[in-house]
């Protein structure tokens, strides 16, 4: 076997997969999805062929040319990670019929019961696949280096609808031909031909036609309703009209951003870009599905600067989509080009200090990671070696900062307008590729020359912690901001006009360049004068509560037990739990958040369990 990706069981030596054509039957009772998964081949193989997949049971692989039984084996035991390995053996095959069920196990999926939802009258169920969760939704070579296109025919109860990252094509009644081709079931407990034709159901179809990575794969269905926001812009949600009206307003300006992007990195590849508002549970800020972007509901701050995440997500369309990492271990190629675009647009649309202010929020969230990888700073380097190693473990805010640093950096040395043109041109010239940190490099090298005299790019990319080049944003606002929070550990707190026109992202800024831990009577008297445990800004919010627990300020504690229970958010629990975990002679908290995450367990999503699992398994 020879792997192209540490957390996949693909073999670079069988074909690829370029398209997948599934239905999928959703069973709300049990939580559990009864679908086919028709796979396209490359070229015809003849031997194994390695498959991802977690916690599906599969029932038949078949021939879809003959619908004659094809041979498989499923590994014994599933990977803590990978899942198991499907292996299927063919002869002179260019495609395979796969019958499977999902489980309510599946990582990738959380499915609402209708109490868990807004109306609390049907239930609700949506995806995150990313970084390799895809496998337990379909059977797949679950790697960004396997782009495919796909359709997808998704039969849900007839009050409900459906969105995915494809093109809606129809939703009609179900018809015995939706399954042509596919034999029934029976002897696995299902039979899938009676089961689609049932009374009450509907059929909604889709499809991809461009090749994304199956992590990019995404659907959500529930009693959905909708707010049109510009000509090539829909905004999701719940049917709340609260809900609906609050993003509405929040993402206004989604249009003028899309121009500003394009006008940055060329035309807009993907027709739609459209936003789905999710529950609670959402694990992310944003998740940057192709035509369907993801969001939590707490980036609906009130005054539109929650914009700023659907800038990081539609910065997204064209690095990460367009262009991808090859695996996990290049994220950076992801995550930094996105977050370099995205303060871009932000420049652009919000001004130089906003842009300045995010900027700043990263360099201290820098700092904090590589504090937080102090005892394995391999997480540190963009290019890293992840074998053997859980990416949602080690998920963190590097990738994306010290990305961007780099990016910056490249900018400085050549001038901004020539680092435009050598961006349009990297976009241009591997767009709906996946690519690794040497194929960047060596066409950098190739179209700017003489950089690797000038920066030390071996340096950036493989070399732990932070580069003695990387610096600081530069801003009146942001230095006001940092001086403001160096006063206040001489006891000084702002005065109101001071901070009269800060909003989250000041606040923000500011908090996370106060000490660590400090008196608790300083954190009681900021509070009682700008009341921040009671902010709707959950960035604003979240940091205040940090503070309180650094400083064993217990007054607090009920206000992070209500917000550990009303979001999913692992921006959120993962500091919220570590800092409660953390450190010697801290039993009491150590109680406290066992319990918190026991009773609050079941609305995350299932992604977020296992973080936060990791979390205790390393500190309790």
């Amino acid at each position: 076997m020879a792997p192209i990706d540490p957390h996949s069981f693909t073999d670079s030596t069988h074909p690829l997969t370029t398209h997948v054509s599934l239905t999928l039957y959703f069973h709300f009772p049990s939580s559990t999805i009864h679908a086919t998964a028709l796979l396209a081949l490359q070229t015809p193989h003849t031997g194994p062929l390695s498959l991802d997949t977690r916690a599906l049971t599969i029932h038949k692989i078949l021939d879809p040319a003959t619908l004659t039984p094809l041979s498989f084996t499923l590994s014994p035991s599933e990977h803590p990670f990978k899942g198991r390995l499907l292996t299927v053996y063919l002869n002179n095959n260019s495609s395979v019929l796969i019958l499977y069920s999902t489980s309510p196990s599946s990582s990738a999926l959380q499915w609402l019961s209708p109490p868990q939802t807004s109306k609390k009258i049907h239930p609700f169920v949506y995806t995150q696949c990313h970084p390799v969760h895809a496998r337990s939704v379909f059977p797949c070579q679950d790697t960004p280096a396997a782009r495919v296109c796909y359709s997808a025919k998704l039969n849900l109860p007839r009050e409900l609808s459906a969105v995915m990252s494809a093109r809606h094509c129809d939703r009609h009644d179900p018809v015995g031909t939706d399954l042509d081709g596919v034999l029934t079931n029976e002897e696995s407990g299902f039979d899938l031909k009676s089961l689609w034709c049932e009374e009450g159901r509907i059929v909604e179809e889709f499809v991809m036609e461009q090749p994304i990575p199956p992590y990019l794969f995404a659907f959500a269905v529930g009693e959905l309703g909708f707010r049109e926001v510009g000509p090539r812009t829909r905004v999701y949600s719940e049917a709340v009209d609260g809900v609906l009206d609050a993003a509405a307003r929040e993402f206004a300006g989604t249009e003028e951003m899309i121009r500003q992007a394009e006008s940055l990195f060329g035309e807009y590849e993907w027709e739609r870009f459209d936003l789905l508002v999710l529950p609670p549970s959402f694990p992310y800020g944003g998740m940057e599905n192709p035509r369907i972007v993801f969001l939590t509901p707490t980036v609906i701050k009130g005054d539109a600067s929650g914009a700023q995440m659907v800038a990081h997500e539609l910065a997204h369309s064209w690095t990460g989509n367009l262009i991808t990492n090859k695996n996990n271990e290049h994220f950076w190629l992801n995550e930094g080009f996105t977050t370099y675009a995205e303060r871009r647009i932000v420049e652009v649309v919000q001004g130089e200090d906003i842009a300045a202010l995010t900027i700043g929020n990263g360099w201290r969230g820098l700092n904090e990671e590589v504090e937080r990888f102090k005892d394995n700073m391999e997480y540190t380097k963009l290019k890293n070696n992840q074998e053997g190693v859980d990416p949602d473990d080690i998920h963190s805010r590097v990738p994306y900062e010290k990305g961007f640093q780099f990016l910056w950096r490249i900018e400085h040395q050549i001038g901004r307008p020539a680092f435009d043109e050598f961006l349009k041109k990297y976009i241009a010239t591997f767009k709906f590729k996946s690519i690794d940190t040497d194929t960047f490099l060596d066409f950098l090298k190739a179209n700017v020359h003489g950089i690797e005299k000038d920066i030390d790019l071996q340096l950036w990319t493989e070399g732990t912690g932070i580069p003695p080049d990387a610096h600081e944003p530069v801003s009146n606002l942001y230095m006001k901001i940092t001086s403001l929070a160096n006063d206040f550990k001489l006891g000084r707190i702002p005065r109101e006009d001071e901070v009269a026109s800060w909003k989250g992202q000041e606040w923000e800024l500011y908090l996370k360049n106060l000490p660590r831990a400090v008196e608790p009577s300083q954190v009681l008297a900021l509070d009682a004068r700008y009341r921040l445990s009671e902010s709707k800004d959950y960035d604003v919010k979240v940091g205040f509560l940090q503070l309180a627990i650094s400083s064993r300020c217990r007054d607090y504690y009920g206000e992070v037990e209500k917000t550990l229970k009303e979001v999913g958010r692992m921006r959120y629990l993962r500091p919220l739990y570590s800092d409660l975990v953390q450190g010697p002679g801290n039993e009491e908290d150590k109680i406290l958040a066992k319990r918190l995450f026991a009773e609050a367990r079941e609305c995350y999503h299932p992604i977020a369990q296992g973080v936060i699992e990791a979390i205790f398994a390393k500190h309790v």
